[in-house]
């Protein structure tokens, strides 16, 4: 049985992406030491960022380092968001590039779509919509 889940990204610069994702998720890292920030969205979920060259330690005798796939889409967060119109602004603000606007999408949630400095593709996405006119 899993009991904890957490998601790491490869990321270029550790203290870049500890800025822009305490922007995305509205909170502070629970963990930030050299080489790993974690951010923990619930008591079983958290979002780690690992510098590429830390990780490339681990895998390249048998992968590509990471940074050969930057800005290639691989995965994607989807993160539900109460205020998306918000968030979707001041993340772009911090340098997210907006990769779709927000649109009602067909099933059923409202979502945009950013991706961060390397690439990782980022959804925040919503049951329903304020300020936006879609």
């Amino acid at each position: 049985m899993i009991t904890q889940l957490e998601f790491i990204l490869y990321v270029s610069n550790q203290e870049k992406s500890r800025e822009f994702y305490q922007i995305l998720l509205q909170q502070k890292p629970s963990l930030d030491v050299l080489g790993i920030t974690e951010f923990t969205i619930n008591e079983f979920v958290k979002i780690g960022l690992m510098p590429n060259d830390g990780i490339s330690k681990i895998i390249t005798l048998k992968l590509p380092h990471p940074t050969s796939g930057n800005g290639i889409p691989r995965c994607e967060l989807y993160l539900q968001v109460e205020n998306i119109e918000t968030v979707f602004e001041e993340t772009k603000k911090a340098g997210a590039i907006e990769i779709s606007p927000i649109a009602l999408r067909d099933w059923g949630d409202y979502v945009g779509y950013i991706a961060d400095f390397d690439g990782h593709v980022i959804a925040l996405a919503s049951k329903s919509i304020r300020n936006f006119d879609i």
